[in-house]
């Protein structure tokens, strides 16, 4: 391993991709800088300032220009014997919206979904409302009043031949089990069109991969024919009318999420969320598949080479922060025989902790140190006069 000599902490977004960060890098060298420190590079939340609203861990944000734009700024950095340090974010990922697969899934899907143990649900909370279903406190007002005022409406995807229902930039997914429900709402028959594949969608009985398969036909159907019936059906959910948002209530009451305002979820939220922010879902990467997962494209750059060490955001808010670190570091050094021979081994890891009085870094943690906020605590001490009253 090659600790770090100096790093240059570097915040990439839309408008400051990582091609933009090229032209500097001779200027870091000659200053001293030995490792370019990155802000998170998977693929978050579109137009996010920060990277920590991560919503595909399997993919580079095209917005930062990807994969090809990161071989460009390391080959940049190598030139000058210099190295790249990543910022990762294990323990959340960015929730709401209409971007994260994995989320839109589970919200779909419920406790059927292959991502039911992902994020950290409470599926059997003390409120027996939320039983079974996840919590969506996306709501800008209370829910009787949005379904009021048309703010909750029921929507359609042409593209993917899906439903949903939206309220402003959020997208709540109809579970596939009511299409036939839904369409069962048109004014003509649909019968000649879709066949008797939705006849038993909304049977329990009916396995979940024969409705997808059925959703699939659907989605074909109604893309060459079935536009005008998607429309009658729409409008018999309108929420506008009386009739309407009784039906587009009882079917949301269906769904495997429940809808809620904004501010109820400090109350009455049934999964972890990061801090009081309910954008960002705590995720439970003590679990071996999730753990996978979450770092399958990490272990990727670090065997090819494209990143030399990590830095692991919120490291308190895992389930077993010790084990964890100790898992990340095992799988460092398994993969450090796949690296470039011209490539220094060993990542360098530290973690985001904030020590307090008296406290150490965990020696069995098996990291390389925190990212210093104790030491900027001590620095900033000596711009205080000691003798002063606090």
């Amino acid at each position: 391993m090659i600790a770090p000599r100096a790093t240059v902490r570097l915040q990439f977004h839309r408008d400051f991709p990582l091609d933009a960060a090229i032209p500097l890098v001779d200027y870091f060298a000659d200053l001293g800088i030995s490792h370019i420190y990155s802000s998170p590079l998977l693929t978050s939340r579109p137009g996010s300032r920060h990277g920590y609203d991560t919503v595909d861990h399997g993919t580079l944000d095209p917005e930062l220009g990807g994969e090809a734009a990161l071989r460009r700024l390391v080959a940049a950095l190598r030139a000058r014997s210099m190295g790249l340090i990543l910022d990762i974010v294990p323990n959340h990922m960015g929730v709401g919206g209409a971007d994260n697969p994995v989320w839109l899934d589970v919200l779909e899907w419920g406790r059927e979904s292959s991502y039911r143990d992902f994020f950290d649900i409470d599926w059997t909370p003390a409120d027996t409302r939320l039983s079974g279903k996840v919590m969506a406190p996306f709501l800008d007002r209370p829910y009787g009043e949005a379904l009021k005022a048309g703010a909750i409406r029921l929507g359609h995807d042409a593209a993917r031949g899906t439903f949903h229902f939206r309220h402003h930039d959020h997208v709540f997914p109809l579970c596939a089990r009511q299409y036939g429900e839904v369409l069962g709402a048109a004014s003509r028959d649909i019968g000649g069109i879709l066949g008797a594949d939705l006849a038993t969608l909304d049977d329990p009985a009916t396995a979940k991969v024969d409705v997808q398969a059925a959703k699939e036909r659907l989605a074909l159907a109604l893309t060459r024919e079935g536009a005008q019936i998607v429309a009658d059906a729409l409008d018999a959910f309108d929420p506008r009318g009386e009739d309407g948002r009784a039906r587009l209530h009882a079917l949301l009451e269906k769904q495997n999420f429940r809808l809620a305002w904004w501010r109820a979820a400090n109350d009455e939220l049934n999964w972890r969320r990061f801090f009081d922010i309910t954008g960002l879902a705590g995720v439970k990467v003590e679990r071996r598949e999730v753990f996978d997962t979450v770092h399958a494209l990490v272990f990727q750059l670090y065997a090819d080479g494209l990143i030399d060490g990590l830095r692991i955001d919120h490291v308190d808010g895992i389930a077993d922060p010790g084990a964890y670190c100790r898992q990340l570091r095992r799988k460092l050094g398994a993969l450090d025989i796949q690296r470039p021979p011209d490539t220094p081994t060993g990542g360098y890891v530290v973690v985001e902790k904030i020590l307090h009085a008296g406290e150490t870094m965990p020696a069995a943690w098996q990291m390389d140190g925190t990212t210093g906020y104790d030491f900027m605590d001590e620095v900033s001490s000596v711009l205080h006069d000691g003798s002063a009253d606090d």
